[in-house]
């Protein structure tokens, strides 16, 4: 046995069952070893689209992800991927190829680990045969334990080296790195936190990435049914409420104008597992003069970061939630709080987006090529379709509010919104590892026609692997948001606006089902597909109306 054998059968054995990649000669052999030992292989058309992927299936599915790439041009096609990921906190373990230190003329030769680095990855590597299952060890700790993204270097030459006979050392089969202890604040830290919600009259919790990863929706819900806290999130983490009817659903620039308006009014708001910043709080204006702010967050480093606090607990979401709950159990504590019937009935009346009066978008002078749909119709009419278990994976751009906002999501796991590092053209892998993960649920992959464009090759990809996806493209002919930020100013828009495509004959040539729509009444191809068989993606392109921006645009854009 080599050591790219011994790899690969490790790897196996320390959880990596569905690895995505594209292979070439510099981990040809450890992927052909992974899969030997049980993994399954999921070849993408491209190494940006297979880190995507990784990503995607590891928040979905809860588990590691793993992405296999040829050294040089393969790892770097993937590092706005390994990117997201990482600033994502996305456990995924980045197995890549490696030049030899003695190839030092190598045209593959980059200094591929100080590019992990430099994105936010935790670069790792195979030094030698007789250490080799013990970074392989190292490297999977880290990605699960600390939630880190991790590149793991295989120098060929070390690849192709003999392996000693090490079968004392190999993990057995099954075994998983395990999860440090989850923090817990100090007793006195806890008792500051009960004694600021047994004082505010309006208080509301937002939480965010580290409150979904903590699985903390049961332990916040309860104490925010204990001090009468009104249950928010980020965008991220949307859904971890799910069916509370005093949930406020999303702060910040997607909240809806009722949501938005209670947060404003809150005397107290505490961030779990949330980074309080600019997005999520309006730069800061969802969050009243004189009103206190607590962050509770397993990262020292994140307290304080983009808002002042009067008070950071450095605890897990859940863990923290439990005891503090303890502690006002202690004192005999409960208040209605925030929780009264005129707020009932306000979030009942107005806190969904679909509850929201709008007037629709008409064509405008230049819409020469034919009748165009309002997103908002479109989003709408989609959400009331589709089956309630349902994932949807959102790509960026000026159209994303709608669906990441319009269409409802059953849990916390039901939206992947790789927007950390804010690329467009993620998309479509976001919704293909979505949906190797959880098969048992339709996913939706809403793109704009850039980011669509920009990915198409991985339609072969979710073909191929026989995915009822449905892909909507949001096709304002445009990078809209460039255009709604520019436009106004009279600069020329020549750069960013393009000629209609026909994207939906692009989706039949790729052996997808396809439609497009104009009008309401051109979602019946939808409603024909999603009745069955679905046993290929189906490629709805929407020609949506592109006279106005999305309303969260302007906001967004004060940050740029």
């Amino acid at each position: 046995m080599n050591v790219a054998e011994a790899v690969g059968e490790a790897l196996a054995r320390l959880g990596a069952d569905t690895v995505f990649g594209v292979v070439g000669s510099g981990n040809f052999h450890v992927t052909n070893a992974l899969i030997a030992n049980g993994a399954r292989f999921v070849a993408a058309r491209h190494e940006g689209g297979a880190a995507t992927m990784a990503d995607a299936y590891a928040r979905v599915s809860g588990g590691l992800g793993v992405v296999s790439l040829h050294q040089g041009p393969g790892f770097t096609n993937a590092v706005t991927g390994i990117a997201e990921a990482a600033k994502s906190r996305t456990p995924l373990l980045v197995v890549a190829g490696e030049v030899a230190a003695a190839a030092v003329r190598s045209n593959f030769r980059v200094d591929q680990a100080a590019i992990a680095a430099a994105v936010g990855a935790v670069p790792e590597r195979v030094h030698s045969p007789r250490t080799a299952l013990a970074d392989v060890a190292r490297a999977c700790r880290t990605a699960v334990a600390e939630r880190r993204t991790v590149l793991l270097g295989l120098p060929l030459d070390i690849q192709a080296a003999g392996h000693p006979d090490s079968a004392r050392e190999r993990p057995p089969a099954g075994e998983r790195p395990r999860i440090a202890p989850l923090p817990v604040p100090p007793p006195a830290a806890v008792a500051r936190l009960a004694d600021a919600l047994q004082a505010a009259g309006r208080p509301v919790f937002i939480a965010g990435r580290g409150a979904r990863l903590s699985a903390a929706r049961e332990p916040l819900a309860e104490l925010a049914g204990r001090c009468g806290a009104l249950p928010a999130t980020s965008a991220v983490a949307r859904g971890l409420f799910a069916g509370d009817p005093f949930a406020l659903d999303v702060s910040g620039g997607f909240a809806t104008p009722a949501a938005a308006d209670l947060i404003r009014g809150a005397d107290l708001i505490v961030g779990w597992g949330c980074s309080l910043n600019m997005w999520t709080t309006r730069h800061g204006a969802l969050i009243a003069r004189g009103a206190k702010v607590v962050q509770v967050d397993v990262d020292a480093r994140a307290l304080g970061a983009h808002h002042p606090v009067d008070l950071g607990l450095i605890g897990d979401a859940a863990e923290t939630a439990r005891a503090v709950t303890a502690e006002l159990d202690a004192r005999g504590h409960s208040a209605s709080g925030y929780r009264t019937p005129e707020v009932a009935g306000r979030l009942a009346r107005e806190g969904r987006w679909q509850d929201v009066p709008y007037e629709e978008h008409r064509d405008g002078k230049d819409d020469t090529d034919g009748p165009r749909i309002d997103p908002r119709t479109l989003s709408i009419a989609l959400d009331g379709m589709l089956p309630r278990e349902r994932t949807v994976a959102v790509d960026s751009g000026n159209f994303m509010g709608y669906p990441a906002m319009f269409l409802d999501v059953p849990d916390a796991d039901a939206l992947v919104f790789t927007q950390a590092f804010q690329s467009i053209g993620l998309g479509l892998a976001t919704a293909i590892g979505a949906a190797v993960a959880r098969p048992d649920r339709l996913t939706v992959a809403a793109l704009g026609d850039g980011g669509a464009l920009m990915s198409v090759a991985e339609l072969e990809t979710a073909v191929r692997l026989g995915l009822g996806l449905l892909v909507v493209v949001y096709d304002d002919e445009a990078y809209g948001a460039e255009v709604h930020h520019f436009g106004p100013g009279g600069h020329p828009l020549d750069t960013v606006t393009f000629p209609p495509a026909d994207l939906a004959a692009i989706g039949r040539g790729f052996g997808c089902a396809a439609a497009t729509v104009r009008r309401r009444e051109d979602l019946a191809a939808v409603a024909d597909w999603l009745a069955g068989p679905r046993d290929r993606p189906m490629i709805v392109d929407a020609k949506v109306t592109r006279d106005r921006p999305a309303w969260w645009l302007e906001e967004a854009f004060r940050g740029h």
